[in-house]
């Protein structure tokens, strides 16, 4: 079978490791989104860490911290500014629970920091 989406298989890795009791998994193969959401994960304490090996190809090891629920937004809707709270009452349980993450001009960031620096964009991912 052929993978069309790399961030959501690696996202619902995430879940499947999580219902498991596990607390690693490694991703293979390894896109720059895929790192950048990572990142973001990470500093928002929803991962503990990750590291990349690269041996005949790029693979990322996984440590996960605490994540109840976390995918891809398909389709990516794109949000104006002041549009976020429709996609936050959609994909959040609760506003100040979680995190939207989107892609801006200015690079990925979480739905948080999109509005304070007023600003819309793509939405790629959520969290909690």
């Amino acid at each position: 079978m052929v993978v069309r989406d790399w961030l959501s298989s690696m996202l619902n890795d995430l879940m499947n490791c999580k219902k498991a009791g596990k607390k690693e998994t490694a991703i293979m193969p390894v896109s720059n989104l895929m790192l950048a959401v990572l990142k973001i994960l990470k500093n928002n304490d929803y991962i503990e860490d990750y590291k990349i090996e690269e041996d005949r190809f790029k693979i990322v090891l996984i440590k996960i911290k605490k994540i109840n629920k976390c995918g891809a937004i398909k389709p990516r809707f794109f949000v104006k500014k002041n549009e976020f709270s429709k996609y936050i009452k959609r994909y959040l349980p609760a506003r100040g629970f979680g995190i939207i993450i989107v892609s801006t001009n200015k690079g990925l960031m979480t739905h948080n920091e999109a509005m304070e620096q007023n600003i819309g964009g793509s939405l790629v991912a959520y969290c909690y």
